[in-house]
């Protein structure tokens, strides 16, 4: 019997998989359970709209974040930090400090984007890596100023 994943199954296939299972299996336990249904033909062609549908967003968000990248690769910001009378500073720039930075901006990146190779605690010209996406990254140039 032919039958389309709602769901995951371990050993079987996931979601949105068109597969092939014993009669027993597929009607005691995948439709049973409401993890599939049977693959007629509308639900066949609801299928392939759905992953039509979906493969249009995820290209629709991998050019997006193609242009964020493109926008703010080699951006240079400018964080202004407290000292001590030694030029040490009251704790170290995080990449909260940045990403405030970077929403002033105007491009919205998410705290846990941004990659620091080590804690700031002195002022200088820091290179910062944001991750977009896993196949997008940027390089920006932080000054830390006192």
């Amino acid at each position: 019997m032919k039958v389309i994943l709602l769901k995951d199954v371990k050993g079987s296939g996931k979601a949105g998989d068109i597969i092939e299972a014993k009669d027993g299996f597929a009607q005691n336990f995948l439709i049973k359970n409401g993890l599939a249904k049977v693959a007629d033909a509308a639900a066949l062609n609801e299928n392939k709209a759905k992953k039509a549908a979906a493969e249009f967003h995820r290209k629709e968000q991998l050019k997006a974040n193609r242009e964020l990248r493109e926008k703010i690769d080699g951006a240079e910001i400018t964080v202004q930090v407290k000292s001590g009378a030694s030029g040490k500073f009251f704790g170290s720039v995080t990449n909260k400090e940045i990403a405030d930075k970077l929403s002033e901006m105007g491009y919205d990146i998410d705290k846990k984007k941004i990659i620091l190779q080590s804690n700031i605690k002195t002022a200088g010209v820091y290179p910062v890596t944001v991750k977009i996406s896993p196949e997008e990254t940027a390089k920006i140039t932080v000054n830390i100023i006192n």
